[in-house]
């Protein structure tokens, strides 16, 4: 174990060749180190040991989906997925003292790293009106505080109720009603900034928000497509899905514009040909397509499809699937049909040829899935894209099959369940008139606010209260320097969270800081002890149980947090909702879901089985929840970006030690960059054009039709495979150059993967 740093770490970068491989003995010997320096040899053993099994602890890491009882691995966990649960379980404390030497105005300038290394929140702190610094507070003042300040407002509206992914099913279920019993749906959550352009194209092109594959169907795929995505830094258990795919025959198609590591050949660790072996090639093809340029590669391989089926009638397309499960069909393919190979070269960045070669991959096969991640989504045509990719899949009956489907892959342990408890701010009225009869209350019906609405309405002085549970929201939001004054002009702000972060620098007129369990550690409640459940990328809905003693006797649940600040805000109004008993045993909620969420019915006893529920996929049953009753073929449309002559596309990404907001190092070893994250990634041929060299100096100059210049100062220059004309730098740093209203068409999603910038060379 290592003491907090007392001093930012210093920037000294070094660059080194990007990595072939991911994983490996590296990645073990990378993960126990980290651990070790948080916390102690037992609590790492604990934690690694029970993580991911039956009746373990679920990794807050990712949404990846487990093998099924019986089938998992001793050490069922990835490197990043140990890194940050031991980060959770550190042995480093906060205490008051912490705050008593660093005012808010030293906080606000340290760095991402250096404020989480500091280690656990302990008690409930407040900033008060006027002062710099936190300060103890009881958990009774603190939630009158809070109450107080809801039941003030002029209208429910006037409040916004956050959350992020790792908050449990019964927290997120308490928390929306909640919200919606006092009387708003401002619900925002991080799926607003992820993945929220794939649910609204998948709702209207199959009916459901959700994707449609398990892991028997990775494993069973003849072919399977990872668009957008880099699973061996942001989802690194799939890599042993894809393994077991190509062990059992399976080709991938890889498409991204960076060649990392995770797509070209896995070592697995815990094999011996991922010890003193080669491993497993993942890509048996790699696109190194440009930012954005999915849709126009998806439209031309639907066109070449169509003409395959022109020379070859009865072969291609699955006609019986069409006709009897599709509608759109003909107005789909007319469209498709007038794509131009002009604009389809010029937006990938591809050769016809290679894209030729892709169709022969899917005429080859017979079973497809296709994966993807927020290289697709966090564009201005994320949902077209994904409207395309769906039009793909039906061509040849691509869904409802074993081995076949859509895979959207989430990034938050439960996001996705997260949105099944009634986290949104656009539920429909079955679920809303679920609640009302099961609560006896008429819950509002006028959509909220999701994430970038609540900014811009906080920036307008309509939100007065602001409370975030989990997350990091000040640095997930776009346009950052927008987003901290919005922030600050609200009355209050709260965040109930485990560990300090950015957002507890950006305060309202007060700030409260309430401390909560992480998922490692036991939970106490008066009617014993208590499980959480999750939701995977799969519909899996499982177990979570905490094996560590709390970091501090003072942390309350989230659950608690919610049911105690519900009492006081609510009083015995409205309906017959009993937060006492929801706080003493989760059971009690789990009840109540049951009633509520179709598929969850007996929550409580299947849920405590091995491996838990997998809630059904109406898409897989053949049933499609769409206008047409059909799943509906789409006509879509881009425009490439605006790239003037001396800029680039810049896309955001994290680095392989960091996890959502949160770097655990400067390093970023599978790309080669060690000591240092403001660096930016730029092809050697647009260097060249642009006049600069390795090591350069540069501010990156944000580009947008408003008079606002958007800065990210002195970033040094590596050359670095990158798609001709755009660039790669780490997020969150640059959140502060993409535009509050740079966002995607219909789903309001920030567009972090298609910022146009300039490169001007710092001053200083």
């Amino acid at each position: 174990m290592k003491k907090p740093p007392r001093d930012e770490p210093r920037d000294d970068l070094s660059v080194t060749p990007p990595k072939t491989w991911a994983a490996g003995v590296p990645a073990v010997v990378h993960a126990l180190e980290y651990s070790l320096e948080q916390t102690a040899p037992k609590e790492t053993a604990v934690d690694l040991l029970t993580m991911n099994q039956v009746d373990g602890i679920d990794c807050p890491g990712c949404a990846w989906a487990d093998p099924a009882p019986g089938h998992r691995h001793r050490n069922e966990y990835c490197e990043n997925g140990a890194k940050h649960i031991n980060d959770e379980a550190t042995t480093r404390r906060i205490t008051a003292d912490f705050f008593r030497a660093h005012p808010v105005s030293d906080l606000a300038g340290r760095s991402d790293l250096w404020l989480n290394q500091q280690g656990r929140l302990t008690e409930p702190m407040v900033k008060r009106p006027g002062s710099d610094h936190y300060e103890p507070v009881s958990w009774r003042e603190a939630l009158d505080l809070l109450a107080g300040e809801l039941r003030a407002l002029d209208s429910p509206d006037e409040a916004v109720f956050y959350t992020s992914g790792r908050v449990s099913n019964e927290a997120a279920f308490v928390l929306q009603l909640f919200a919606r019993a006092f009387g708003t749906n401002n619900l925002p959550d991080c799926s607003n900034m992820c993945h929220e352009s794939s649910g609204f194209a998948l709702h209207e092109t199959l009916g459901t928000g959700k994707g449609t594959v398990g892991l028997q169907d990775l494993h069973h795929a003849d072919l399977i497509f990872l668009v957008g995505q880099n699973p061996g830094t942001n989802h690194p258990r799939q890599l042993s899905a894809i393994e077991q795919a190509k062990l059992n025959g399976a080709r991938v198609v890889a498409v991204n514009p960076l060649p990392e590591a995770g797509l070209l050949r896995f070592k697995n660790p815990q094999k011996v040909r991922g010890v003193i072996g080669q491993g497993v090639r993942i890509a048996d093809r790699f696109l190194h397509i440009r930012p954005g340029g999915d849709l126009a590669l998806f439209q031309a391989l639907n066109r070449l499809l169509l003409e395959a089926e022109d020379a070859r009638p009865g072969h291609v397309l699955d006609h019986a699937f069409i006709r009897d499960s599709t509608s759109g069909f003909e107005e789909f393919a007319a469209h498709v049909r007038q794509t131009s190979w002009d604009d389809v070269l010029e937006a990938t960045g591809l050769t016809r040829e290679e894209i030729e070669q892709v169709r022969d991959e899917v005429l080859n096969s017979s079973r497809v899935v296709v994966c993807w991640a927020m290289g697709i989504t966090q564009h201005k045509h994320g949902v077209p894209t994904i409207r395309e990719i769906v039009n793909f899949l039906l061509l040849r009956g691509n869904l409802g099959r074993a081995g076949t489907g859509a895979c959207p892959v989430r990034g938050h342990s439960n996001v996705q369940g997260d949105r099944t408890m009634g986290i949104w701010e656009q539920m429909p009225d079955s679920f809303l008139d679920a609640l009302r009869e099961e609560f006896g209350f008429d819950p509002p019906r006028a959509h909220g606010l999701d994430s970038v609405d609540s900014i811009r309405a906080m920036r307008q002085g309509r939100i007065k209260v602001f409370l975030g549970v989990a997350g990091n929201f000040v640095r997930a939001a776009p346009d950052s320097a927008v987003t901290e004054e919005a922030m600050r002009g609200c009355r209050l702000t709260a965040h109930v969270s485990t560990k300090l972060n950015r957002s507890h620098t950006v305060c309202g007129r007060t700030a409260l800081i309430l401390p909560t369990l992480g998922r490692t550690e036991r939970d106490h409640q008066t009617g014993g002890e208590q499980f959480v459940t999750v939701e995977n990328s799969m519909s899996e809905v499982h177990t979570s149980r905490g094996r560590l003693k709390p970091a501090s006797s003072l942390l309350l649940s989230e659950v608690a947090i919610l049911c105690r600040l519900a009492r006081r805000t609510l009083g015995q109004g409205p309906g017959n909702i009993h937060w006492d008993e929801f706080e003493a045993d989760y059971h009690t909620i789990r009840d109540r879901i049951s009633r509520i969420v179709p598929g969850l019915h007996d929550f409580n006893r299947r849920v405590a089985r091995p491996g838990g529920i997998r809630l059904p996929n109406p898409v897989n049953e053949g049933v499609y929840r769409t206008a047409t009753g059909k799943a509906v073929f789409s006509s879509n449309t881009w425009q490439a970006p605006d790239v003037p002559e001396g800029h680039l596309l810049l896309q955001t990404l994290r680095s392989h030690d960091q996890w959502n907001t949160v770097p655990y190092t400067l390093n970023d070893r599978y790309r080669g960059i060690h000591g240092s994250r403001r660096v930016v990634l730029v092809n050697p041929a647009d260097l060249s054009t642009l006049a600069l060299s390795r090591g350069d100096r540069v501010d990156l100059v944000g580009i947008w039709h408003d008079d606002t210049e958007r800065r990210a100062e002195g970033f040094e220059v590596v050359p670095y495979p990158t798609a001709l004309g755009s660039a790669a730098a780490y997020y969150p740093e640059t959140q502060v150059l993409v535009p509050l209203d740079s966002v995607a068409d219909i789903s309001n999603q920030p567009t972090s993967k298609g910022i146009v910038v300039r490169l001007e060379r710092a001053t200083t």
